[in-house]
């Protein structure tokens, strides 16, 4: 899962400096990875903007973009430039990875064929039984933070099948081959954004080190997916570094075996990158007014008032306790036609976690199952 910072005054091979990217791109909608519905990575790639600084296309050879690594991470994190050679001169590029990485997106899936790969009647069952291990750690959060326990879990869930499947890619491997290895299409339409991407990788791969000076941890044991993100909620180092808590207070942040940490730092992320309300609604369907035109904002932010969404038409099928709530509206593809939902805050904060509208509806129905409500059909 989650927020990465490009540093303008880093090198690390070419010349760049771009503005924070947002969460996840989710791989069907933007030809990034594609999506594994049993560890699918919340922090593969940072979302592409269209006001970024210009970038340098002029290609460096790899040995200049190593050397320029290193010098720079060892000025910026005090880390000694030995260490960090030391370090890489153990990871490997990996071709699995590039293959994976490279491979063409597929067919952006509608709902109903979404939906089933992230909510089954065994992952419903599963998040209920982990619910009920572990729900006096989660009331905890839940108390602490105003993310529901059923929310976090459901995360979890989505990402690593409730911890069982949170990648066996060694981390050093993953972000050392994306960060100077990068899939090359050919295409020089698509050379930008796959510069920026190494770019966003390399700059993962020096947070690595960071993360490891700062939690000791030997970051050459780490294992995550084939993008790099980690541990049961599948953080990046940057998200790692800028939201993952102590959640137990024994002085470490611990998103590997630590459930209090984990459980405390998706509710974190939920909160400071999401801005998650205490106790607001996440969705709720609604209709279209017949001969009405479906209104698709470019973004899903919450920036729409219910009366202007009712003067196009949408109107809401289950009350909204606030009646100055501001929405977005989302369509999506059923198995029975259109289906019309009114996305609020919350919703927007579980797509901070990965910007798919599909994948906050995902994690947001799972949770209602394993909070035992009925779920419309796909």
């Amino acid at each position: 899962m989650i927020k990465h910072a490009l540093v303008c005054c880093l090198t690390l091979g070419l010349v760049a400096c771009a503005t924070p990217p947002q969460a996840p791109v989710p791989p069907a909608a933007a030809g990034a990875a594609p999506l594994d519905p049993q560890a699918a990575p919340a922090e593969a790639v940072p979302e592409a903007k269209a006001d970024l600084p210009p970038v340098d296309l002029t290609p460096v050879p790899f040995e200049t973009a190593r050397a320029n690594f290193v010098r720079d991470t060892a000025a910026r994190y005090g880390i000694p430039a030995a260490t960090i050679e030391a370090t890489l001169a153990q990871a490997q590029i990996k071709e699995s990875i590039i293959t994976a990485m490279a491979r063409p997106a597929e067919r952006v899936k509608p709902w109903n064929e979404y939906r089933p790969m992230f909510i089954s009647q065994a992952r419903i069952d599963g998040g209920r039984a982990f619910l009920a291990q572990h729900r006096e750690q989660l009331q905890r959060v839940q108390e602490r933070t105003g993310v529901p326990a059923e929310v976090i879990v459901a995360i979890i869930g989505v990402e690593t099948s409730y911890g069982r499947n949170a990648g066996n890619h060694r981390v050093l491997d993953a972000l050392y081959t994306l960060a100077f290895k990068y899939p090359r299409s050919g295409d020089p339409a698509k050379l930008e954004r796959e510069v920026r991407r190494e770019l966003f990788f390399r700059d993962e791969l020096a947070k690595l080190f960071e993360l490891g000076a700062l939690e000791k941890l030997d970051i050459t044991a780490l294992k995550g997916s084939y993008a790099g993100a980690m541990g049961m909620g599948q953080f990046m180092p940057s998200s790692y570094l800028d939201y993952a808590v102590d959640g137990d207070g024994d002085g470490r942040r611990d998103l590997f075996n630590n459930r209090d940490d984990v459980f405390a730092s998706i509710a974190n992320y939920f909160v400071k990158k999401g801005g998650w309300v205490r106790g607001g609604t996440v969705a709720v369907p609604a209709t279209l007014e017949a001969g009405r035109e479906e209104f698709n904002p470019v973004d899903w932010a919450p920036s729409h008032t219910l009366a202007e969404l009712a003067a196009r038409g949408y109107q809401p099928l289950t009350a909204v306790q606030a009646a100055n709530a501001t929405a977005t509206p989302i369509t999506l593809e059923g198995s029975e036609g259109k289906q019309y939902w009114l996305g609020f805050q919350n919703y927007y904060a579980i797509t901070r976690y990965n910007i798919s509208k599909m994948y906050a509806m995902a994690v947001f129905q799972l949770s209602q199952a394993i909070a035992g409500k009925e779920l419309p059909p796909a």
